[in-house]
């Protein structure tokens, strides 16, 4: 595992997350800002889910993602997703898969819903022609 460098992304809704993993001191970036300085203090707590469930494998790896689109709450979650994807291909252990798929199945199965397109000329997605007769 010498020099082993790992690259997960992970996506929700409008927002996309590259974390890049590698050896280290256990060190964790989201958008250039150390993890422990996030705020709100809610979605922090959301993106240390996963590192905190993979125990003592995770203080030896550096953790740096990018985040763009999308609002807070969907980059929290895409971060999530990509740090737990990429801890699983760095550590190859099966136990850690287990473990997160019991805890939460989004950590590490994307979830696929996406906003439905605007119709054309209409103001909503969902939007029907009136009928003049009735």
């Amino acid at each position: 595992m010498t020099n082993k460098i790992i690259i997960a992304t992970g996506k929700r809704k409008k927002a996309v997350a590259k974390a890049i993993l590698k050896k280290g001191n256990g060190s964790v970036f989201v958008n250039s800002v150390f993890l422990p300085n996030m705020s709100p203090m809610m979605y922090k707590q959301r993106i240390e889910e996963p590192i905190l469930i993979s125990g003592d494998l995770a203080k030896s790896i550096d953790i740096n993602v990018n985040i763009k689109g999308g609002g807070q709450s969907g980059q929290t979650e895409a971060a999530r997703l990509a740090i737990a994807k990429g801890l699983v291909e760095y550590t190859g252990s099966e136990e850690l898969k287990k473990a997160y798929l019991n805890y939460d199945r989004h950590l590490l199965v994307a979830d696929v819903r996406r906003n439905e397109p605007h119709k054309p000329n209409k103001s909503s997605p969902r939007a029907k022609r009136q009928k003049s007769y009735r």
